[in-house]
């Protein structure tokens, strides 16, 4: 089932709104991609961490 902004792992709830949202969008692509939720949250929310230090708010 791919999430939400609404409706989300309870492990992306202490993220920030804007990485959380980033967050979302990479599990779902991996979800899509084959891969089991517990290793796409995992994924995406290190990437989405990854991606907000490279892509500060302006």
């Amino acid at each position: 089932m791919p999430w939400t902004n609404g409706d989300y792992p309870p492990s992306m709830k202490n993220l920030d709104t804007r990485v959380r949202h980033k967050a979302i969008e990479i599990a779902n692509a991996l979800l899509d991609e084959g891969y089991e939720e517990g290793r796409a949250i995992a994924i995406a929310t290190a990437k989405a961490e990854e991606w907000d230090k490279d892509h500060p708010e302006k």
